[in-house]
């Protein structure tokens, strides 16, 4: 899939009168065996998109919960290769599209030319890099457009009004609409500056907003979700696979359709 699937998807989503919803997994959490298996119950529950994170040994945007999944992983020896080349093996089963997310660091000692490539052989269609700034962005740029791939920009709540035009103007895929100060995580309630953060948002960018970070029960699904296009899950959906709990997992996503916002 190619970046324009991407944006198709949440947009898809969104004329059909539901809200995107995108889960974070953790890539190899239990074992690279587990990569398959969470990917095709995610597709089948209706998620529009998936983010797979990349252990890291120094992750600067991950709350416990993922930072602790992320060591499982790095303990079952799971590295950015070895999840691109598990992702090859059963691409032709996946309908909906990738994410990856990854620091700057793993990309660099990959190979930037050799990691797009690899990326689009295993069907990622968008990228997010939390510690790039936007103006080193063309770093990876070239060599992700000639992928297909999009990489997709973070905005966070003290984003002044030109840089987020800045931000915006060059987005593809969607935008990343950073709903806290702060790392990831389970957080009781959020700024009463948040909608109006997300309107402006929703006004400049020319592809879908999605809002992430923090968001981890059924109802700031469906309260956060109501104000941009779609939200992204993270710590919540990666604590219940790690307990085999794939009912909340289900119950998240059912917050997303449209039945809910009628």
């Amino acid at each position: 899939m190619t970046k324009q699937d991407l944006t198709n998807a949440i947009t898809d989503c969104v004329t059909r009168g539901d809200k995107a919803f995108v889960p974070y997994i953790m890539a190899g959490d239990g074992g690279l065996e587990t990569i398959k298996k969470n990917i095709l119950f995610l597709q089948q529950t209706g998620v529009t998109a998936i983010e797979l994170g990349i252990p890291f040994s120094d992750p600067v945007a991950d709350g416990p919960v993922i930072e602790q999944a992320g060591e499982r992983a790095l303990a079952k020896g799971v590295t950015l290769r070895k999840v691109l080349k598990e992702l090859t093996l059963f691409k032709d089963e996946v309908t909906v599209p990738l994410v990856i997310m990854t620091y700057l660091n793993p990309i660099l000692s990959y190979g930037i030319d050799q990691f797009a490539k690899d990326c689009q052989n295993s069907g990622i269609s968008g990228l997010i890099v939390p510690d790039l700034p936007h103006e080193e962005s063309g770093l990876l740029q070239n060599s992700l457009t000639k992928s297909e791939i999009a990489l997709i920009p973070l905005v966070s709540l003290t984003s002044p009004p030109e840089r987020i035009k800045k931000i915006t103007a060059a987005a593809e895929g969607f935008v990343y609409a950073v709903t806290v100060n702060g790392i990831t995580g389970v957080r009781d309630g959020f700024g009463d500056d948040l909608a109006a953060h997300l309107e402006q948002l929703k006004a400049v960018s020319p592809v879908p907003v999605l809002a992430g970070f923090g968001i981890s029960t059924p109802e700031q699904v469906r309260s956060i979700g109501a104000l941009a296009d779609g939200v992204i899950v993270g710590s919540a959906i990666v604590a219940a696979f790690h307990r085999n709990d794939l009912t909340a997992v289900e119950a998240l996503v059912k917050m997303s359709k449209k039945e809910i916002y009628s």
